[in-house]
């Protein structure tokens, strides 16, 4: 069964097909997109899990070396730390050889994540039962998370060419999720081991925003009961935001350009209203991304929809 609808799976694959087609990608833009990308992931992830920095912040603390008065010493070590990781998964990525997906490297990743903040349990499985706040899941007995982790891995080895990659990343990560190998650091580093797939794949960092936080939580929880269709959908997105970031970057300026508005400024040249351009971006049926709290679409991506619907009629 899959998980990922076919419409926004062949939108996914076509504007990957895009991004390709382009290569020989220009280095500078590409390293200034890789270094946005870095910036944002690094202060969304860590935003979702309490962290104070801004997105600004953030900047300042990691390129500038600036220590942000009133912030806790904590909430800089988390953004470099991160960072740090993010910088290893790129060179993992850009080696010809490279590493499998490992235990080893997941506790690498974990290492380089809390190595600041918590020198202590870095890189090491957790040898005590936790209990997640909010959550009615339960993860394994710590004993049982060696096992479970090599469960995991070997379900990896099974899937990794049964399925989309997307869905593929997005289940996994809520598996590692589900284990909690870890005392602290365990959503930080599903969000980059999910990253680790994308990347080898071909597709840009996949960032999930702070400010949909509540969705991620939830999607996380109804995947706990076994419905993994807001995940992946909620993934799937994350990764076409970025896929429209990199080709309104790098693709030539035309007037045939698509031009991102806020739902409120396309819907008047639309059949539709600003709310149900909302829900039609949310549930993954038009080309939409996020910018903040707003989604943003093309009269172009309505119309495709439009056609769409009256191809099927």
């Amino acid at each position: 069964m899959s998980f990922l609808t076919s419409s926004l799976a062949t939108r996914i694959d076509q504007k990957k097909l895009r991004l390709q087609k382009l290569r020989p990608l220009p280095a500078t833009a590409i390293k200034k997109l890789q270094e946005q990308f870095e910036i944002e992931m690094t202060y969304n992830s860590n935003a979702i899990e309490g962290n104070s920095l801004t997105l600004k912040e953030t900047y300042l603390v990691i390129n500038e070396g600036i220590t942000i008065k009133g912030k806790p010493l904590k909430d800089h070590l988390e953004a470099k730390d991160h960072h740090e990781a993010l910088e290893m998964i790129y060179e993992l990525v850009d080696q010809k050889s490279q590493p499998t997906l490992s235990q080893h490297l997941i506790r690498s990743l974990h290492q380089l994540v809390v190595k600041k903040t918590d020198e202590e349990i870095a890189g090491k499985y957790r040898n005590t039962n936790v209990y997640i706040a909010g959550a009615d899941h339960v993860p394994p007995d710590a004993i049982q998370v060696p096992v479970e982790m090599k469960k995991l891995l070997n379900w990896y080895s099974k899937e990794q060419k049964k399925v989309h990659l997307i869905e593929l990343s997005a289940i996994f990560h809520h598996k590692l999720v589900h284990i909690h190998p870890f005392i602290d650091g365990n959503g930080r580093t599903a969000r980059l081991v999910m990253n680790i797939l994308l990347l080898r794949a071909g597709y840009p960092l996949a960032v999930i925003l702070k400010n949909d936080r509540k969705k991620y939580y939830r999607a996380l929880q109804l995947a706990d009961k076994g419905d993994l269709s807001l995940l992946v959908r909620f993934v799937a997105q994350a990764v076409e935001r970025s896929l429209d970031i990199y080709l309104k970057t790098l693709t030539p300026r035309t007037k045939l350009s698509e031009k991102y508005l806020i739902l409120s400024k396309i819907s008047p040249d639309t059949p539709y209203t600003t709310k149900y351009l909302n829900l039609l971006a949310r549930q993954g049926r038009l080309e939409a991304h996020k910018q903040g709290r707003n989604w943003l679409t093309t009269t172009q991506a309505v119309q495709r929809y439009i056609d769409g619907r009256q191809r099927k009629r």
